[in-house]
């Protein structure tokens, strides 16, 4: 199966082409079509086989080319290791300039994530704890998120962050997609 086959828009495709992607993943096969379709999801596949781009490619397209300058996504990782990949990963993919992100990590200085959100942002990818911090500040205006993404979720729940996940399911809109992915989950 090729990208095309999976109902990308074609600036996606043109991107996946120029990183020389040419096979599409089982993960990304039976994830993306469910992504675009507007369900919730949870997939599961080892490391190493493109779960990253099974939910940044549905959710870049979903997203558009009008950027709001407010989240609308939301993505969580456990450790700022795999939170700084994925948003290396989502300027890799990204076809619309004018769609943000920002990477909020603890352990780094709180200033400079502050001024990008203020700047505008569309996709907020961080750790829960900093996620956290920065909302308590009144930083973060929630009431146009439609994805929240939990990376390694089973990790994310298995590492302490169920309170942190429990006050991010009270302040985001309850009408939203979910797409939980993990590599480990039994």
């Amino acid at each position: 199966m090729n990208f095309s086959s999976l109902g990308l828009n074609n600036n996606l495709l043109k991107k996946v082409e120029s990183l020389n992607w040419t096979q599409v993943t089982p993960i990304q096969e039976k994830a993306i079509p469910v992504a675009l379709s507007g369900q919730d999801l949870v997939g599961i596949a080892q490391t190493g086989t493109g779960k990253t781009g099974a939910f940044l490619l549905p959710l870049i397209h979903k997203l558009g080319y009008q950027a709001l300058g407010k989240p609308r996504a939301l993505i969580f990782a456990p450790t700022k290791e795999l939170a700084a990949q994925i948003a290396f990963d989502f300027e890799s993919l990204n076809v619309v300039d004018s769609i943000k992100s920002v990477v909020l990590l603890g352990g780094l200085g709180m200033k400079s994530q502050l001024e990008a959100i203020e700047a505008g942002v569309d996709v907020v990818i961080a750790t829960p704890g900093r996620f956290m911090d920065i909302y308590r500040k009144g930083a973060l205006d929630l009431k146009n998120i439609k994805f929240l993404i939990l990376d390694e979720a089973d990790r994310l729940m298995d590492m302490g962050f169920m309170p942190q996940l429990r006050s991010i399911l009270e302040v985001v809109p309850k009408k939203r997609q979910n797409w939980l992915f993990s590599a480990t989950y039994p």
